[in-house]
């Protein structure tokens, strides 16, 4: 394997679920983890997943909040059911994509 096909030492995969904890990134990163997992999770054709960022002081719920207001491809996004974490976590509607951005291996 040559260095153009090595993971960063960073990185870690992780499987796409319904839910995302983002207690595990540093604050920093809780944005950008966000990103990339609703861009995953839209790829595998998701339309509600839910992040979890706790409640705190509200500073990364917010930060979260900002990013699905600037996204095109979140229809809405909202509390979460008090059973689901309340004001601890997101829920996000996402726009399906449609059938001819999938690989012919998803339809």
């Amino acid at each position: 394997m040559d260095d153009a096909d090595e993971e960063p030492a960073d990185s870690v995969e992780m499987a796409i679920e319904d839910h995302f904890d983002l207690h595990t990134f540093a604050p920093r990163d809780v944005v950008a983890a966000a990103e990339a997992y609703l861009d995953e999770a839209r790829r595998l054709g998701f339309v509600e997943v839910r992040l979890i960022h706790g409640r705190g002081k509200g500073v990364q719920r917010a930060a979260v909040r900002r990013m699905l207001g600037a996204r095109t491809d979140v229809v809405s996004f909202a509390d979460a059911p008090a059973h689901r974490g309340g004001w601890g976590a997101t829920v996000v509607e996402l726009a399906p994509l449609a059938p001819a951005s999938l690989g012919e291996s998803e339809r």
